[in-house]
């Protein structure tokens, strides 16, 4: 297990790690602000699905949620259509324009990359991608709410 000090650096370092995120953020398109990004890309990733699945991949709440959504539903980037096996519900599905969008917004933060990182090795960038994997890995049962009884 690691030292005390080697946990306060990495509290530091992830502190830090926000002007990398503001950075990122500024490459995306100007009517696409980063919740708006952020659905498209996890509707991109996983499929279509109902805007409660969509909440806590997110991990805001839903009101959040409709916000973020109505956004991308309003630029044509997301469509909503009934859920076949609950009417109420609605499943929200990526239209041609926001899959152009993603793409958009991947070469974007891709070129960034490879500009910021030019100096380091493919290793590097590989074990550096390894380890953001396991982190975030470690971290994913944090999304799932307890259940209580």
């Amino acid at each position: 297990m690691a030292e005390q000090a080697q946990y306060e650096e990495l509290v530091r370092q992830f502190s830090a790690f926000g002007a990398v995120k503001r950075e990122m953020g500024r490459t995306l398109p100007s009517d696409c602000p980063a919740g708006s990004a952020a659905v498209l890309t996890l509707l991109s990733r996983h499929g279509q699905m109902r805007m409660s699945r969509l909440a806590e991949l997110l991990a805001v709440d839903m009101s959040v949620t409709s916000r973020h959504v109505a956004h991308v539903a309003e630029r044509g980037w997301i469509e909503r259509s009934p859920d076949p096996a609950d009417k109420r519900s609605r499943i929200l599905h990526l239209t041609p324009a926001g899959e152009e969008r993603v793409r958009e917004m991947s070469r974007r933060t891709t070129h960034l990359l490879a500009e910021r990182l030019s100096d380091w090795t493919d290793d590097e960038v590989a074990q550096l991608t390894r380890l953001m994997a396991r982190l975030r890995a470690s971290f994913d049962d944090c999304r799932t709410p307890a259940i209580t009884q």
